[in-house]
Order: C-alpha cells, then sequence, then structure tokens
C-alpha cells in the first residue's frame, strides 16, 4: 500500500494510491499520525478500502502532496552510512551508525519550495531511504527489526555545511532549518518493497546527475540501524529514521558545489517514486 497525505499545508487529508490512482481516504477519519501506526491503522484503512474504494473520490493529479507521515514525534538521521561519502568527506568509515536528529518543523511534501536559510552560503543536498516505525520498539535484535517498520519512504536531507560544521556544536544545527526535510511523495508498506538494500537512489540539481547510488552500499544496514537505535532510545510508531546519503554531495566536490535561488533539486528511489524542490532565497 502506498500512503499520502494531500491538501494545503497544515490541513492535508488522507489518501492511497492505488493502481496509479491517488484515493481520498479522509472519511474513514484515519490520520497517518503515531496513533495510525500504534493502533492497527493499516489493517483498519484496508477494511475500510474493500467497503468505500470504489465509492470515494479520486484526487486529482495537480494536488499538492504532503508528507506522508502527519509531524512523527522525531527524525533521526545517520550520518556517513556510504563508505563513498565518508571517502568524499576525508573521513573514516564509522565502526558505530553515526546519530543525529533533525527538527520535525523542518517537514514539508515532496514538492515543496526549499527556502535557502537567512544568511546561509552552504546548502547542500542529500538524497536518502528513509524508515518509518510501525510500532513502539525498544531493545530489539536485527532479527526483530522488520517486525517494527511500518514503511520506507524518500527523503532529502537537506543540510547547511556552515551551520552543521563551522558554528560548533552538534549537527542538529544544519539539518533543522525550515524546508530541510521534503518526505515522500508516499510511504510504501514495506510489503511493496522486496529488498531496502538494493534500491538505487539518484539525485540531480538543474538536470545535471549529482549523486547515483545504490542502498546496498550502506555500511550498515535498514535492519542494524532500527536494531541499533532501540538500545539506546525508545522508537514510537510514525518515527522517521534516514538512513544516509551516497556520495555526491555538494561538499565533496572540489570546489565545493551549494544551493543557490532557482537551483530545481530532482531526486528519486527505486519503487518510492521522485521529488522536486525549487531553492528560494528565504525572504
Amino acid at each position: 500500500m502506498k500512503l499520502i497525505r494531500f491538501g494545503t499545508p497544515g490541513q492535508e487529508k488522507s489518501g492511497v494510491i492505488i493502481d496509479n490512482k491517488k484515493i481520498d481516504v479522509s472519511a474513514s477519519g484515519l490520520i497517518y499520525n503515531e496513533e495510525f501506526f500504534e493502533n492497527q491503522g493499516l489493517e483498519k484503512l484496508q477494511t475500510w478500502l474493500k467497503q468505500n474504494q470504489n465509492s470515494a473520490p479520486t484526487i486529482p493529479d495537480n494536488t499538492r502532496l504532503g508528507s506522508p507521515v502527519c509531524r512523527p514525534s522525531k527524525i533521526i538521521c545517520i550520518g556517513l552510512n556510504y563508505s563513498d561519502h565518508a571517502e568524499e568527506a576525508g573521513l573514516q568509515a564509522p565502526r558505530q551508525p553515526v546519530v543525529f536528529f533533525k527538527a520535525t518543523s523542518a517537514l514539508i511534501g515532496p514538492n515543496d519550495d526549499l527556502i535557502i536559510p537567512k544568511n546561509s552560503k552552504k546548502t547542500d543536498w542529500e538524497v536518502e531511504l528513509a524508515i518509518v516505525i510501525g510500532k513502539k520498539t525498544s531493545y530489539i535484535s536485527e532479527a526483530q527489526a522488520q517486525d517494527h517498520i511500518a514503511g520506507y519512504t524518500l527523503h532529502n536531507d537537506y543540510s547547511e555545511r556552515a551551520y552543521q560544521i563551522e558554528h560548533e556544536g552538534q549537527w542538529v544545527k544544519g539539518k533543522s532549518c525550515d524546508t530541510f526535510a521534503p518526505l515522500g511523495p508516499f510511504l510504501a508498506t514495506k510489503d511493496e518493497i522486496n529488498d531496502p538494500q538494493n534500491l538505487k537512489l539518484w539525485l540531480t540539481v538543474n538536470g545535471k546527475q549529482m549523486q547515483n547510488g545504490n542502498t546496498k552500499n550502506m555500511i550498515f544496514s535498514c535492519n542494524h540501524i532500527v536494531a541499533y537505535l532501540s538500545q539506546y532510545m525508545t522508537l514510537l510508531p510514525g518515527d522517521v529514521i534516514s538512513t544516509g546519503t551516497p556520495a555526491g554531495v555538494g561538499l565533496g566536490f572540489d570546489p565545493p558545489i551549494y544551493i543557490k535561488e532557482g537551483d530545481v533539486i530532482e531526486l528519486g528511489i527505486d519503487n518510492l517514486g521522485t521529488s522536486k524542490q525549487t531553492a528560494k532565497n528565504y525572504k
């Protein structure tokens, strides 16, 4: 199943994509939030669709999409999780996952504008596979991880490199600016993804390919990441875990390339769709 949220920012409704058709399921009363994933929301949605799919309204193709997950309790990111990205950053591959947070206020829809932060000179891109947690998760093993995953989605983990690296302290400052977490276009439930460790992911800027990787090159797998994080914190239903980016970020070029107003950033992952953001300066 592919879950979407659609409509104006802050007033999104719930929908699904079935056979490439977008269907409005807001009449079900289900909202894709923590309560939904915690209380068998996927099963309830399937039951509702069996009874109402043929009569439910369709969603026009030009309708804005929001983040497929409604304000999760947290967005957790994994840094340097591809060996080629660690190499281009001039860093050794980590022995344990590098963990940082991204503010949930950074969430936007997949095709919303990227706002370059005030005084930013080094806004950068990162195509990433994101995991969405399906149930409360603490102290699990890697073998148990799949039972705790609801699905997967596409994420652009935007970063302001000066804020992240030069302003000292933790990376979160360079990761949490408004619009720095476009998510979607949809959340694919895990049954839609045969092997999360063999997905092509790519990103272009103004039509030029910058990133071209595959999740098989992750240092730490999705299952390992979920199990690892569960040793340090409780993962709640709907939480988003972004699993790292392959080589090709702007920081890695010589000289570095950073986003400027008017740039168009497009990205995608096999079976998880594509997204596009247009960069605009903060006003």
